[in-house]
């Protein structure tokens, strides 16, 4: 196959005057000779019907109107029905036949070269129809490769969402917790996570992480993060030892300088603490009896950037009837038509009277506030929420 797309494009003369074959050929033998013009021959139309089946690199059909058979009028009306937007019909014709010509255009014809031929004319005509046709095709494939990238940022998510938790309750059998959670994407795919797992019968883990970036490279990030960290917290280990083991392994593995915040904890069931870590994340609420409380930090850095960081962990103990909530920056950086952002003061204005409300109806709470409050605005981040309502020993 020719480096030049151009080369690949047949020209197809449909003319049943049978002198017009070895006159095209003489005038133009040396882009013949070149490869730079490939010409096909048919007498009519129906032969020209024929050869488009034979050739199906023809892109330029220079058609007389009046002949045998199939005249040049009828075949553009076939050529019409093939909806083949690259290939492009000029008609050859008398100058005297103007009417038809007319015609030729309103049905389609790309241009049109009067007879008596004039070749250099035919070869500006012919090259011009040739770069049309070439930049159609482009457009073509490039509109074929954005739907290929689309059709893989589909499955994208369709498998970035298979591997979060999403059936509810999670522990049909458990009394002693509820557990909700939500991510929606602000692309087709996303670099938040969230993700929660039995240790053992007495122990929840949980975890709530943001990756730097957005897209497909996030998505990555992402799914390589939740997969260690869940990995590493099925061992029972400390959740400070947890997180030096898994940044130790991002550390390794990341690439373009990405990074994760993470928060992730041990809810021990028969007491009510929980053991955690914050490196780098949103610290979360819990909504107790006494009121509203933002959970301490724990000076934990984001995970990724600092080979052989060490993690502290806290302890905080939840009493029953208390619910723990943890969210990404999507929520509070949400912003509204005049760039305000949701913020954290609005957020806990929502949260303030929802002491013992059901964990789904407290999510799905804040997701609806945040989009009535940005509504009009296109989401900037991937908003991502977790609640655990704690119900103490039954």
């Amino acid at each position: 196959m020719s480096d030049n797309p151009l080369q690949n494009i047949k020209i197809l003369v449909v003319d049943d005057e049978i002198d017009l074959e070895p006159l095209i050929r003489q005038k133009f033998r040396r882009q013949i000779r070149d490869g730079v013009y490939h010409f096909v021959f048919a007498l009519n139309g129906l032969e020209a019907l024929a050869k488009l089946i034979e050739f199906p690199e023809i892109g330029i059909i220079l058609s007389d109107i009046n002949m045998p058979e199939m005249d040049g009028l009828t075949l553009l009306s076939k050529l019409k029905e093939l909806k083949n937007p690259s290939l492009k019909t000029v008609i050859v014709s008398a100058y005297g036949d103007m009417e038809n010509i007319r015609i030729a255009m309103n049905r389609g014809a790309f241009d049109f070269v009067t007879k008596p031929v004039n070749f250099e004319d035919l070869e500006i005509t012919i090259n011009k129809t040739l770069e049309e046709i070439l930049q159609i095709r482009r457009s073509q494939e490039e509109h074929d490769q954005l739907i290929s990238i689309q059709q893989d940022l589909n499955t994208a998510r369709e498998i970035q969402q298979a591997i979060l938790p999403k059936n509810f309750p999670p522990f049909p059998g458990r009394q002693d917790f509820d557990i909700f959670a939500t991510m929606t994407a602000a692309k087709e795919v996303g670099g938040d996570f969230y993700d929660f797992f039995m240790i053992n019968d007495d122990q929840l883990g949980f975890v709530i992480g943001d990756v730097s970036g957005k897209g497909v490279p996030a998505a990555i990030f992402m799914a390589v993060s939740r997969t260690l960290i869940r990995a590493t917290g099925h061992k029972g280990i400390p959740t400070g030892e947890c997180m030096n083991y898994v940044n130790n392994l991002l550390c390794n593995e990341s690439v373009s300088s990405m990074f994760v915040t993470v928060f992730y904890g041990i809810l021990t069931l028969s007491t009510g603490e929980i053991e955690y870590v914050n490196g780098g994340h949103n610290p979360p609420y819990v909504i107790g009896s006494g009121g509203l409380v933002k959970v301490p930090m724990t000076g934990g850095p984001i995970l990724g950037c600092l080979e052989d960081t060490n993690y502290d962990s806290k302890r905080i103990t939840l009493a029953p009837g208390d619910t723990f909530i943890l969210f990404t920056d999507g929520i509070t950086e949400a912003f509204d038509k005049e760039d305000k952002p949701y913020g954290e003061a609005r957020l806990e204005q929502f949260l303030a009277g929802k002491y013992g409300r059901p964990v789904e109806e407290v999510v799905r709470g804040i997701a609806a506030s945040v989009t009535e409050f940005s509504a009009g605005v296109p989401q900037s981040d991937d908003i991502t929420l977790l609640a655990i309502h704690y119900h103490g020993k039954q």
